[in-house]
């Protein structure tokens, strides 16, 4: 079966695994799932990440990340408190650099893809470029 959304499917992955309280959470590796962790790690949203190859399968990489909490044991709680994907595959959501969303009046990210690359919301606002508005992460 295929999968129509890969990055919602991450971002479904993350919220479930920290609503179980795990500490980390595997899914398939691709180029622009790394970047949205990479981001996230950036952020002080994740601990981190790594990409694994499986041996056996070679052509097939794992991504794992690594979830954050705050906290003590008992009472702690995830860094990322919302995960919401914004550009769906039947409707894709595009702004430019003057319309590039803030989320919780600057308490969240956007993360966008343009074409210099995956980057946050305000970064882009600094270099002066817009694109697809990939999620929201607060």
């Amino acid at each position: 079966m295929t999968m129509t959304d890969p990055i919602a499917d991450m971002l479904t992955r993350i919220r479930n695994a920290q609503m179980a309280g795990q500490t980390q959470v595997a899914m398939p590796s691709s180029k622009m799932k790394v970047a949205i962790a990479k981001i996230l790690k950036e952020e002080g949203y994740i601990d981190g990440y790594q990409v694994t190859q499986e041996k056996d399968r070679p052509s097939h990489k794992t991504l794992r990340i690594r979830l954050k909490y705050v906290g003590e044991r008992r009472f702690r709680r995830p860094v990322i408190e919302g995960l919401e994907r914004v550009s769906k595959p039947g409707r894709r959501v595009y702004a430019g650099k003057k319309e590039l969303p803030w989320v919780r009046s600057g308490l969240g990210i956007a993360i966008v893809s343009t074409p210099k690359g995956v980057m946050t919301s305000e970064r882009a606002r600094k270099l002066g470029v817009g694109g697809e508005v990939i999620c929201k992460v607060w």
